[in-house]
């Protein structure tokens, strides 16, 4: 009798242990299959190129910059559709400097952000939460003088009506308090003497990133674009 339950559990244990072995199995290959249809699209989409035929007119001039991963919108200070500065204070940065003539947009990860100031200070957590939209995300503004173009800094020249349409874009991510002001993070994790981080709307993730961001404020204000891209060779691609 007792040889019989034992025979009658190592059954019993195979049966499930075969069972939960599909599983896994099942899993892995599900996972092997989104990371293959995530790379393929993240190298294929972006060479689809959004408003392709944009005839570009100089009343504006902004910029598309990148730091060899993330991408910024750059802008004039001050035009007559808005000056910045009602907005982002430079008392928010270590300078305090008011002489600037230009202000950069980039919209990121709150976390990545402020805990991440090399890549080598990125904790398994931070990345988890960045990658599956399980953060919350800020806006951070950097005030620049003057900006040369080159490979990772390209100038943009658009008319009156996209400016307002960009302008509206970057004005709707930031997150205000109810006298519409933006929502200032103190923090000492700057990443230089003209920055500052603003609270913003939306959720992070392998498929909405910074440079998707940038993507698409460059899609509202007509100007090229990517049908969708993680990373931000597929953008300045499109301004060689």
């Amino acid at each position: 009798m007792a040889q019989f339950m034992k025979r009658k559990y190592k059954i019993y244990y195979m049966f499930y242990f075969r069972k939960l072995l599909k599983i896994i199995l099942k899993l892995l290959s599900i996972i092997l299959i989104l990371i293959i249809v995530y790379g393929f699209s993240a190298f294929v989409l972006p060479k689809i190129t959004i408003n392709k035929n944009t005839k570009h007119q100089k009343d504006i001039d902004i910029f598309l910059l990148s730091n060899g991963v993330h991408t910024d919108i750059v802008l004039p200070v001050k035009t007559k559709h808005i000056n910045w500065r009602d907005y982002v204070s430079s008392q928010h940065t270590l300078a305090n400097d008011t002489t600037k003539s230009y202000i950069a947009f980039g919209w990121g990860d709150k976390g990545f952000y402020l805990e991440t100031p090399e890549w080598k200070d990125l904790k398994p957590k931070v990345a988890f939460n960045a990658a599956f939209g399980l953060g919350s995300t800020a806006m951070h503004t950097t005030f620049y003088n003057q900006l040369k173009e080159n490979k990772h800094c390209k100038k943009i020249s658009i008319n009156h009506e996209q400016y307002n349409m960009l302008k509206d874009y970057i004005l709707d991510t930031f997150k205000k308090d109810e006298n519409n002001q933006f929502l200032n993070i103190p923090t000492t994790a700057v990443y230089g003497l003209n920055d500052a981080f603003y609270e913003a709307k939306g959720r992070y993730s392998l498929f909405f990133t910074c440079n998707t961001w940038t993507n698409n404020a460059l899609k509202i204000c007509k100007q090229k674009a990517c049908l969708w891209t993680p990373h931000d060779k597929g953008i300045l691609s499109k301004y060689p």
